[in-house]
């Protein structure tokens, strides 16, 4: 049987047809982006992608702060602990997360006849899902709403130390004897002057009291009362909140940070059964503030 012939032509056509298929279909998956993360910002994009936050894995928690900074926030005799129970102690708990690139935490705590303390670190990194928001401008909505549920006071001063824009106003003639820059033009003020010196003195003082006091109800002063930070990383607030229960009494201590896409939570409380010893507040205040510093500075590195 004579074979068929083979034209050359047939093929040329069917093999032209298949790469205009092949063509159309690799022209498709790049029209939708399906194959792109919005966050690489590929030419399939209309809009260029907002820029990633720095940070795209997380430290291990327990391991963060020094050995030094965690006695110092543990304070208690040493030398009744073993070698394994200081080690216990000041290596911490660390907190059971389900991907530690996006979230770490270690508590430490330590029971002393003076009271309990409580240190607890917990280290978030952001991620911004929506190709128009970076994740640091997402981590700062985190932040800024973290912010706003602790009633932080806006700026860098708490409300209490914001007597000091109005001192100009006692230039005037009827309240130059409170400040003494009247004396020039009334001529009985220096008597007037040292008698409300002496009473401004007094309500110093006495404001001053409740944070030395021992009454359960006492807040925190101008200079320890919760504020923002200007100071630590891209933004940081401090919270300072005395609680009463039937137990005792404890005084907590929260420092919150953001830098980049990273929020850094830190909580230091003390407790005491005792209602009529008060934690020292610019104690745990100066104490949190350090660690904070410290953790900045090494997830900067």
């Amino acid at each position: 049987m004579p074979r068929k012939s083979f034209v050359p032509g047939a093929a040329v056509v069917a093999a032209a047809a298949l790469a205009v298929g092949l063509a159309g279909c690799s022209g498709g998956s790049s029209q939708d982006g399906s194959g792109a993360d919005a966050k690489d910002g590929g030419a399939a994009s209309s809009n260029p992608a907002a820029e990633p936050g720095r940070y795209q894995t997380l430290p291990e928690a327990c391991g963060l702060p020094s050995r030094s900074a965690i006695r110092g926030m543990l304070p208690g005799d040493d030398k009744s602990l073993s070698p394994a129970e200081a080690d216990k102690l000041y290596r911490g708990q660390a907190d059971i997360t389900y991907d530690t690139d996006r979230r770490v935490g270690c508590r430490w705590t330590r029971e002393t006849t003076a009271g309990t303390r409580h240190l607890g670190l917990d280290i978030q990194r952001v991620v911004s899902y929506d190709g128009a928001v970076s994740d640091d401008d997402k981590a700062k909505e985190i932040y800024d709403s973290k912010a706003q549920a602790a009633q932080i006071p806006s700026g860098g001063s708490p409300s209490p130390a914001s007597p000091s824009p109005s001192t100009p106003k006692a230039t005037d003639k009827t309240k130059g004897k409170d400040t003494g820059t009247g004396t020039g033009t009334v001529p009985n003020s220096a008597p007037d002057t040292q008698d409300k010196g002496k009473g401004t003195a007094k309500d110093k003082d006495a404001s001053a009291a409740p944070s030395q006091s021992s009454d359960p109800s006492a807040q925190p002063s101008g200079s320890t009362a919760p504020r923002v930070l200007d100071d630590l990383a891209d933004d940081a607030f401090l919270n300072d909140k005395l609680v009463t229960a039937d137990s005792g009494v404890h005084r907590d201590v929260t420092v919150v940070f953001r830098t980049s896409n990273v929020i850094v939570t830190l909580t230091y409380d003390q407790w005491s059964t005792d209602k009529s010893m008060l934690p020292d507040s610019q104690e745990l205040q100066d104490k949190a503030r350090s660690l904070a510093g410290e953790l900045s500075d090494s997830l900067s590195e």
